[in-house]
């Protein structure tokens, strides 16, 4: 492997990780403000109870974010300094916003956990409504900086120098609105799934819980009701690829010729040689039905574009199908939770159900790395689309092996720390007093 393989490696592991606590970092929040604002709307212990355990999941997710957060800041120096060095101008506004509100949202966590006998119930509950807002709006500068390197703007580029910058211009790039759109759905949709999947198991259990049955309701709402605004949220999102990075959107689709009537293939295994995707399942006239909303349009294809310049169409593709799958089958797990509830049915009375949302616990983070694999690989081989090949950007430094197995191993004992802590809090959970 070259330098730039180890860089790339070392970055896309870091990312992966890190995105899942970024995500968390966003939804559980979101439950636990929700769950304090039913308490002091009914004053039943059970939704106080609730809120507590999930503050202190909250706290134990922030600060491991934290740590693969600092990891992921030190790596865009050592791994890419060529991009720092001209792009840092660019996206230190955005940053710089982020770690404002990475800030704040620390400051109120540490008001939420120690206030509760120390702030009247209003104030507390406004201190963990702070701390879901800014957990919402790190996300949104973090991605508003990956999204301008999808669509730059906001610069002049000449001799190779960013020239007449204008920071709140690239801030607000094209791409902007979709991307934030897009992640801060997926974060909700992904936090609530994994959510009622801990508490479906427990269910499963011991059926009579009502501290699971209300916590499993509350993190279904938050699930049910984001999933279907995520997948129109990711139409509007391809269609917006298609304008701006028409080489990852024909990757995404594994679409080599131009041509009107264009067939959706699901699946598949495509190949650049004969620029045909084999076994797939073709929708004829499907592409360009979901993109131009015209069953005959035409569509442009790879084709067009200098095979220098094409991502790896298997990984794009095969993410792409992965992401759409688990959204998928979140929607009908949504779709069958939406119909116990119209027939006013408990959940907990169908032991398939419970099921089906243990196994379903994991999708959103599925659909979510599967979605930034299409993000960053299908961009390449551009660090900043157009203007910046990943290949410049990359660390002269040899042995980048080295960094690789060491952070590597930090997060495998991050991840291991992880998991004992919340696995103690929901056996807590499981046996405490309250929770029946």
């Amino acid at each position: 492997m070259t330098e730039l393989d180890f860089a790339r490696s070392q970055m896309a592991m870091s990312l992966g990780f890190h995105i899942v606590f970024a995500a968390l970092g966003i939804g559980m929040p979101v439950l636990m403000a929700i769950a304090e604002g039913l308490y002091l709307r009914t004053s039943e212990p059970i939704y106080l109870d609730l809120c507590k355990r999930w503050a202190r999941g909250t706290a134990i997710l922030f600060a491991v974010g934290a740590v693969s957060g600092t990891v992921l800041s030190f790596e865009l120096g050592l791994l890419w300094p060529g991009f720092m060095k001209e792009a840092g101008p660019i996206i230190g506004m955005p940053f710089s916003l982020e770690g404002f509100a990475f800030f704040t949202e620390a400051i109120f966590i540490g008001v939420y956990l120690y206030g509760w006998k120390r702030l009247s119930p209003l104030l507390h509950w406004l201190s963990g409504v702070v701390v879901a807002m800014s957990g919402i709006l790190s996300g949104v500068f973090v991605v508003a900086a990956n999204a301008w390197m999808n669509a730059p703007t906001g610069f002049k580029w000449v001799d190779g120098k960013f020239t007449d910058i204008d920071p709140i211009a690239a801030m607000l790039n094209q791409a902007s609105l979709h991307e934030v759109l897009h992640m801060t759905l997926a974060a909700l949709v992904a936090t609530g799934f994994a959510v009622a999947a801990i508490h479906a198991f427990l269910l499963l259990r011991n059926r009579e819980s009502r501290f699971h049955s209300r916590a499993l309701g509350m993190s279904l709402a938050v699930a049910c009701l984001t999933i279907p605004l995520q997948l129109i949220s990711g139409d509007h999102s391809s269609r917006v690829v298609g304008r701006l990075q028409p080489a990852k959107l024909a990757a995404m689709e594994a679409h080599y010729r131009t041509h009107a009537g264009a067939p959706l293939l699901i699946g598949g295994i495509p190949d650049d040689e004969t620029r045909t995707t084999n076994y797939a399942l073709s929708i004829p006239r499907g592409l360009s039905l979901l993109l131009a909303h015209d069953p005959n349009a035409s569509v442009s294809g790879l084709e067009e574009i200098p095979q220098a310049d094409w991502p790896n169409v298997r990984i794009v593709h095969g993410a792409f199908d992965i992401m759409v799958a688990a959204g998928m089958a979140m929607l009908a797990a949504a779709g069958w939770v939406g119909w116990r509830w119209w027939r006013k049915c408990p959940l907990a009375e169908s032991p398939w159900l419970l099921r089906v949302l243990v196994a379903a616990g994991p999708l959103g983070f599925v659909a979510i790395e599967a979605g930034w694999v299409v993000t960053e690989v299908g961009r390449q081989p551009w660090v900043i689309y157009g203007v910046m090949r990943t290949a410049t950007a990359v660390t002269p430094m040899p042995w980048l092996v080295l960094p690789f197995v060491i952070f590597s191993l930090l997060y495998v004992f991050l991840g291991f720390i992880v998991w004992y802590l919340l696995q103690r809090q929901f056996l807590e959970t499981e046996n405490s007093p309250g929770s029946i």
